[in-house]
């Protein structure tokens, strides 16, 4: 009887420990999913001869991947079924960036702001046009979006089909196709697209058309280390006349980030840029009666620091921007210098978002902008350096490859030191989504607000809100189609607003994994109650040579 009684207090004393052991694992399992969860975060684990390597990175979470060309980890291989990542019709920044970006969605960026290097935040949206160049959106869509440039505007894929097991397949062999040349710790992957065009503008009662062969290059550079990252982007066309008239609008851009993983938690960036272009002829401040516009040179330089507080998340970041005018020319061979429109540009910008959750983080933003002209008055006698100022809050969403973008809500101003140019203030919205609704359809929307100069006497500048939407669907294993579209409002202060709304489809047909060809047609319209309205139609046709 002792003995039995024994037996059932240490059965007893058995079943009370492993209850305990029970209970304490499971109080257990949050802490191990939340310390996970920042590890994930901060850890970025590449495979090595067998074994793991450690290598800090900054996170989704943190700063979401912008409309880029081909920056960042993913230039590394190919994108699916779609032409790699430095292919001319692979998104720049923006953010379509950011926005995009400026991309008008690469605001990033528009986001994804887009612009915006393949690793800066979406948050990087500037408030003063010029200063988007180091998020990497294209100089001739500051004002607006050529919606039938696939060069600009196709995007890879969000959510590739995963290999299967047993290899084998077009999608595999695109996936692993090799392409890139090794120069030491990098891979250059270059590409060239040469194109016939043809262009019908009409302005008032004036029709020009043109045909015109439109070279394309674009290559970009990216480093294999171990710890920290440089990723290079250029992109470049040229455009020649082979019957009619109208003014060629050549372009050239090169774009480069040096990521730096100061710790698990701290990962800076310094960002450098260049890029070129003819000012739009249907910018306000184009110059009338011209045969060619005025050419436009910007560098920049900046750096952003970003920091994980555990649920915190700070950035903090300073841009610089160096914007050089030529002149324009008239059909007398005469010119006209726009020298005057000379400046410098610096704006820092403070944030610091709350994680709700891994896919859910609210940030509050402010900004503080400086722009020095080179003249102290231009042309017409007006002091037009200036003061701007900055500040919103919004909302950070990232469900993975499926679902992620940012929005954000906010209000700006910008003095003048001229006290006949009234100031600007304008509430703000900028924002970006990509959605990948099933594999093989990318659908991304982009809201962008930024403050233009004007040159005009007595006029201080606008505002312009742009939304622009884009969708791609690979048809086929080998085809990939494109619609795009864009509306940007430009708000006066004194005279009636215009409006710029543009259209444009496309076809990527993917002939072997070193050639594609391109096809696209285009429409923009700009209504413009202050001055003459414009339309232009726009269709070519192109080869393009991977490498």
């Amino acid at each position: 009887m002792t003995k039995r009684i024994s037996n059932d207090a240490l059965r007893q004393r058995r079943l009370g420990a492993t209850l305990t052991l029970l209970a304490s694992t499971i109080l257990a399992i949050p802490t191990i999913a939340s310390a996970q969860s920042a590890n994930n975060r901060n850890t970025n684990a590449t495979a090595s001869s067998g074994s793991q390597r450690a290598t800090a990175s900054s996170t989704l979470n943190e700063t979401f991947p912008t409309r880029s060309t081909g920056t960042g980890t993913s230039t590394g291989s190919g994108t699916g079924q779609l032409a790699g990542t430095t292919d001319p019709y692979y998104a720049s920044g923006s953010s379509l960036t950011d926005g995009g970006a400026t991309d008008p969605l690469d605001q990033s960026g528009n986001g994804l702001s887009s612009t915006a290097t393949g690793t800066t935040s979406l948050a990087t949206t500037p408030l003063r046009a010029g200063a988007n160049m180091l998020q990497g959106t294209p100089l001739n869509q500051a004002d607006g979006l050529i919606a039938d440039d696939l060069s600009e505007l196709t995007e890879p894929q969000q959510n590739a089909a995963e290999e299967a097991i047993e290899g084998g397949g077009d999608a595999t062999a695109r996936r692993g196709d090799g392409l890139g040349v090794k120069l030491g710790t990098f891979t250059l992957r270059p590409s060239v697209n040469q194109s016939v065009n043809s262009e019908t503008t009409r302005s008032g009662s004036n029709t020009s058309r043109r045909n015109y062969l439109a070279t394309t290059l674009n290559g970009t550079l990216t480093s294999d280390w171990a710890r920290h990252a440089l990723t290079i982007t250029g992109a470049g066309t040229y455009q020649k006349n082979i019957s009619g008239t109208g003014q060629a609008e050549p372009n050239a851009r090169l774009d480069a980030d040096l990521r730096l993983d100061l710790s698990n938690q701290t990962v800076a960036h310094v960002l450098a840029g260049y890029a070129f272009e003819r000012e739009d002829a249907s910018d306000p401040n184009a110059i009338a009666g011209t045969v060619e516009q005025a050419r436009v040179d910007r560098f920049s330089l900046g750096g952003t620091i970003e920091r994980d507080f555990g649920i915190l998340r700070g950035t903090a970041a300073l841009t610089g921007t160096r914007t050089i005018y030529g002149s324009a020319r008239f059909a007398d061979g005469s010119s006209l210098s726009l020298s005057d429109r000379d400046r410098n540009a610096v704006e820092g910008r403070i944030r610091v978002g709350y994680e709700l959750s891994p896919a859910l983080i609210p940030f509050i933003e402010a900004t503080l902008g400086r722009a020095v002209y080179d003249d102290g008055v231009d042309r017409l006698g007006y002091a037009r350096s200036s003061w701007s100022y900055g500040a919103r809050s919004g909302v950070q969403l990232d469900l993975g490859e499926k679902l992620r973008g940012e929005l954000g809500l906010g209000y700006a101003v910008v003095d003048y030191e001229d006290a006949r140019l009234k100031s600007i203030d304008a509430f703000t919205v900028d924002g970006t989504l990509l959605w990948s609704p099933q594999r093989g359809t990318d659908v991304d929307l982009g809201l962008r607000t930024t403050v233009q100069d004007a040159t005009a006497a007595g006029q201080s500048g606008w505002v312009d809100y742009q939304l622009s939407a884009g969708l791609s669907h690979l048809i086929r294993n080998d085809l990939t189609g494109r619609l795009t579209a864009s509306s940007t409002l430009r708000d006066y202060p004194n005279t009636d607003n215009a409006l710029n709304w543009a259209l444009g489809t496309g076809l990527i047909w993917n002939i072997n994994r070193y050639f594609d060809a391109t096809a696209n047609l285009g429409y923009e319209f700009t209504d413009n109650p202050g001055g003459t309205d414009s339309k232009q139609l726009r269709a070519g046709v192109g080869l393009t040579l991977r490498r």
